[in-house]
């Protein structure tokens, strides 16, 4: 049996390192990923994600603060602290993973929560302060987050 929390250990030191393609390394071609942001990621989506995220972080450093994994699953709590390119603003956000493997160790379903509203005062400023607590913001960012995933992905990245 593969050692999953080998797997969690692995993807947070490469995100660590900016290092995007050993994270798309530890999931399954058919793996899906979502979070407050990145929603319903399929089909090769989740390793674009991480490569594009790697690529384009400023003043980036990761906490692993807990890992574990039984059986076929298993869970994280990261912290992630770098600049946000659109608004040049500081963001410390504290998420918490959960994860499917399958018999090979990767990785073949990640969800990750965290507080949409924190993060958007953070990140956006008075906007996210006034707005990041409606569905009206969150749908927002969430489409161009997605379309800048698929400009990324069409890059050929």
């Amino acid at each position: 049996m593969a050692d999953n929390d080998a797997t969690i250990q692995r993807l947070y030191t490469a995100f660590a390192e900016r290092d995007g393609d050993t994270m798309a390394g530890c999931y399954a071609p058919e793996a899906t990923f979502t979070d407050p942001v990145f929603v319903g990621l399929a089909n090769g989506e989740p390793a674009a994600m991480w490569r594009m995220l790697a690529e384009r972080a400023k003043d980036f450093r990761l906490e692993l603060v807990e890992h574990s994994a039984s059986g076929p699953t298993g869970t994280a709590r990261w912290i992630a602290h770098y600049t946000f390119a659109q608004t040049g603003r500081p963001v410390v956000n504290d998420v918490r993973s959960t994860f499917s493997f399958n018999d090979a160790g990767l990785i073949v379903e990640q969800r990750d929560v965290f507080s949409f509203y924190a993060w958007s005062k953070q990140a956006l400023g008075l906007p996210g302060l006034l707005m990041g607590w409606t569905p009206l913001l969150q749908k927002k960012v969430q489409g161009t987050a997605r379309a800048g995933l698929k400009q990324f992905m069409s890059a050929g990245r």
